[in-house]
């Protein structure tokens, strides 16, 4: 009987080892996920998801965007400058209404002093 080859004995040895790597993988994946856990519920990660789920997911989002590079992007830019013009809406409206209910006051003001200065006009 012959020897067998170094190619016989690797191709041999090679279902034993895929075995083995998985079974390595499996062990460290599982130890990360018990890693996971732990900090999760030493931040109180885990109550705030059950609390507020979406607005875990948002912050999740967010702080992948930031970690992602996406800070200094045109898209970031675009999107602050149209909230900066989102939330001067509300003070620009006020002054809008403000100059505008001036403007009618004087008017009605102009109106009332018209029909008292004319002859024949009922004083109010």
């Amino acid at each position: 009987m012959s020897e067998p080859s170094a190619k016989q004995i690797l191709e041999g040895a090679a279902p034993i080892a895929a075995q083995e790597i998985g079974e390595q993988v499996a062990e460290v994946l599982q130890n990360a996920n018990s890693a996971l856990n732990g900090v999760a519920d030493a931040v109180g990660l885990t109550e705030r998801v059950e609390k507020s789920p979406y607005g875990m997911v948002a912050a999740a989002l967010g702080i992948g965007y930031v970690l992602g590079g996406g800070l200094l992007t045109p898209t970031t830019f675009r999107v602050l400058r149209m909230g900066m013009k989102l939330a001067a809406i509300p003070a620009v409206r006020d002054k809008l209404l403000d100059v505008a209910e001036a403007a009618v006051d004087g008017m009605l003001e102009k109106s009332s002093q018209d029909n008292e200065d004319e002859p024949g006009g009922s004083p109010s």
